[in-house]
């Protein structure tokens, strides 16, 4: 036990070791024999040390601190206002296209504000020249999302400039990144646009990375190709957010993180150093195509007229057809296996990758299983052994999430490093207002173990007594603070919310549960009028208050870099072939290697797709617990690509639409009748394959004959460069559908792919 705010000093001996690192917050020490540490928290240190061959090993220490020996110290908070918006569909507080900039979406208005622990209070947008009060015309702004630098002294934040002068005048305004500084309490703001960004596109929610580059959200097409865009969602065809970038501020290189067909919202970097981000998953057929088929099929006009290109080129031919290939249909259909369900997905959850982009996928493997069980569709409804609930003694969560809602403004506890505060809210009709919750989830927690718990009063039919929130904060005090509304019911249609401020959070020792309390500001009002289109508006009242972040400083956190475990590497120095020659091969030819080690294995929560599966002549994984049920043929693992083909007549942009990857373009083993874009499934269950970096994979494994068995229905996006290992497929949490623990098989598919690989011209 050591007291709040004493340093003390980390010792360590290892021997063997090429590289050392400890996290959080520290990084490598390779050079190093001990550290020291200023400890204001308890935290758990975790050692890695990786040898000349790439052995892993690590060790933990646990630092126990005495807070009540320290005083917990309050800082600044910074948050942004807004002008209240009357409507919810893509709008600037909606759950998804909220970035779009027609004043109806986003009313001109706001400012950056900062707040004192003495209550004195600036307007730096308007310290540093920004805005206009009264009328809003070309010099007027919109703000959002600002994020604190490591050091605790400057800010980035996303800012619009611009609307109509004149009635009907046309406008075009992107969201851009601005940095600002001078945030001491007897300092002038100044503001300044970050140098080299794409001023064509929407660029928003801006973080620093450790190594001090930038990380946002834009809505810039996945290869910057003009022509394709805006992308479309996944629903209704909706513009947004492309993905996760990252750019240099030195040099303006550019790098896709994350290419989310649907959106990715609220990135945060947490105290180990992840990239946390709510993505929205939407992997479905089209439903607008679907109406156009319906509409044709009965003889009517077609409502969207859509349509598919041949490929993603500024002069691809328009194809006669609006066929698609992954995943199952919406409305079900039939195979050779029977009757095959409808599949449709609607679900916001945190993801996770590293700084780098690598390693994407739900925080901590969480999935719907876990985060919102009970009754799930089956994908063969013919097949009696496939179950239509999970599982629920198989996780510790009891509070399910709805499926058309989920969670969103990600913070974690600066007191409690991997406790996590989110807002849980329906998709539309709430403006991401609703009940908070929290759920502990540092990198080494299972997620069967992992439990969302409410903080604020939950009700099934979204009546709050008390009220809405939103944007949670734990504070580095102990406090709670939250934007809030006194609304009890969602908005209707076409209504706003009749408040929206930040207030502090009282809990009741008694149930646990916070309420709202005292307001942060006295309420800030303005005075304001507009055109929007021919129509001349105004608002008069208090603004809206969101998005309040700390202004203190904070260690840079660092996460190790992603490491080929013991078989892989085995498989590696048997063939005589070198990790960092073939990473260094695959940077040059834009591709990542994916490699499963056991396709038959599948985690035991898992029973809504089969799972007693075999490859022919090869591996066999059987059920313990349903030894009777079908046994089904897997010898192919065919990949897909979020290629920008969806198209509507009169409708700018592009839907991304699931096609056949041309994995034989990229070095794979050429296949003679086999299934378009898929690898063999070797006799040891595993498989591998180069697949291309910088867009959103997902996959299926299939028959002989292509038919698709057991389907991913996940967007995952790989980098230039990274070598990618899954165990299994559905990935096993504790233990598989035969109670066996996580495979550990040399793959021979990587075996294989290697000999091919050495064989080829360098």
């Amino acid at each position: 036990m050591t007291n709040a705010g004493e340093n003390n000093h980390l010792h360590w001996l290892v021997q063997g070791a090429k590289k050392l690192q400890i996290s959080p917050d520290i990084g490598e020490v390779s050079s190093e024999q001990n550290v020291i540490v200023h400890a204001d928290i308890s935290k758990v240190y975790t050692l890695t040390a990786t040898d000349a061959s790439g052995n892993v090993a690590s060790a933990t220490l646990t630092l126990d601190v005495n807070q009540e020996s320290g005083k917990l110290q309050s800082y600044p908070i910074m948050f942004v206002t807004q002008v209240p918006l009357q409507t919810d569909q893509a709008g600037r507080l909606s759950a998804f296209a909220n970035h779009l900039t027609d004043i109806h979406q986003v009313p001109r208005g706001g400012d950056l504000m900062l707040h004192y622990p003495d209550g004195s209070l600036r307007n730096l947008t308007r310290e540093a020249g920004f805005g206009m009060p009264a009328f809003q015309g070309a010099k007027a702004i919109a703000v959002r999302e600002p994020a604190i630098h490591w050091d605790g002294q400057k800010a980035l934040f996303s800012m619009l400039i611009g609307a109509q002068d004149q009635p009907g005048q046309p406008t075009k305004t992107r969201w851009q990144i601005y940095e600002v500084t001078g945030l001491g309490q007897h300092q002038k703001a100044k503001i300044n646009k970050l140098a080299f960004q794409d001023e064509n596109f929407n660029n928003l929610s801006p973080l620093y990375a450790s190594d001090e580059s930038i990380i946002f959200t834009s809505d810039r097409p996945h290869n910057g190709q003009a022509h394709l865009y805006p992308q479309l969602d996944e629903y209704e065809a909706t513009p947004s957010i492309s993905g996760i970038w990252k750019l240099n501020p030195a040099n303006g290189h550019l790098q896709l993180l994350s290419h989310t067909p649907s959106g990715a919202f609220n990135p945060i970097i947490d105290s180990y150093g992840r990239l946390l981000f709510t993505r929205w998953d939407h992997l479905q057929q089209d439903q607008l195509a679907d109406r156009d088929r319906d509409a044709q099929n009965n003889g009517f006009a077609l409502p969207f007229h859509s349509f598919n290109y041949v490929d993603e080129s500024l002069n691809a031919r328009k194809l006669s057809t609006r066929a698609e290939v992954f995943p199952e249909s919406r409305i079900g259909s039939t195979g050779p296996y029977g009757k095959i369900s409808g599949f449709r997905s609607n679900f916001f959850t945190i993801w996770q990758i590293n700084q780098d982009g690598t390693t994407e996928e739900t925080l901590n493997h969480l999935g719907q299983h876990e985060l919102a069980f009970g009754p799930m569709s089956v994908s063969f409804s013919g097949d009696v052994h496939l179950k239509t609930r999970t599982t629920a003694d198989l996780q510790a969560n009891r509070f399910s999430l709805r499926r058309e809602a989920g969670l969103f403004h990600l913070r974690e506890d600066p007191l409690h490093p991997g406790t996590y505060y989110a807002t849980d809210a329906r998709e539309a009709a709430s403006y991401t207002t609703n009940h908070l919750v929290k759920l502990q989830a540092s990198p080494d927690m299972n997620p069967e173990k992992i439990m969302i718990t409410p903080i604020t009063i939950t009700a099934a039919n979204d009546i709050l007594p008390g009220g809405r929130y939103r944007n949670p904060l734990p504070l580095s005090d102990g406090r709670f603070i939250a934007s809030h509304t006194s609304d009890v019911s969602p908005p209707a249609d076409g209504l706003g919310l009749s408040d929206l401020r930040l207030k502090f959070l009282n809990k009741d020792e008694k149930s646990g549960l916070y309420s709202a309390g005292s307001s942060l500001t006295g309420g800030l009002h303005k005075s304001l009028s507009w055109w929007e289109g021919k129509e001349k508006k105004s608002y008069q009242g208090a603004l809206w208050e969101l998005e309040a972040v700390e202004v203190r400083s904070r260690p840079k956190p660092w996460r190790a870099s992603s490491q080929l475990e013991a078989p892989e590497r085995a498989v590696l120095a048997e063939e005589a072939v070198s990790e960092a020659a073939l990473q260094q091969w695959l940077i040059n030819n834009e591709l990542a290697l994916i490699v499963t080690r056991d396709q038959t294995s599948r985690d035991r929560a898992d029973m809504q797709q089969p799972y007693n599966l075999q490859v022919p002549g090869g591996k066999k994984t059987i059920s313990s617990t349903e030894k009777q049920a079908r046994v089904y043929d897997i010898s192919h693992f065919q990949i897909v690509e979020a290629s920008l083909l969806r198209a509507y007549e009169n409708k700018p942009g592009r839907r991304a639409l699931a096609s056949f990857s041309d994995l034989q373009k990229m070095h794979n083993p050429a296949l003679a009748e086999a299934p378009p874009g898929s690898v063999k499934i070797a006799s040891d269950g595993s498989t591998a394959a180069f697949v291309p970096a910088g867009k959103a994979l997902s996959w299926q494994t299939t028959d002989e004959k292509g038919n698709a068995i057991v389907r991913e229905r996940n967007w995952i996006t790989f980098q230039r460069g990274e070598m990618r290992v899954c165990t299994s497929c559905h990935g096993v949490n504790s233990l598989n559908q035969a109670g066996l623990t996580t495979p550990t098989n040399k793959p021979q598919a990587l075996r294989e792919l290697l000999g091919l690989w050495k064989a080829l011209a360098k």
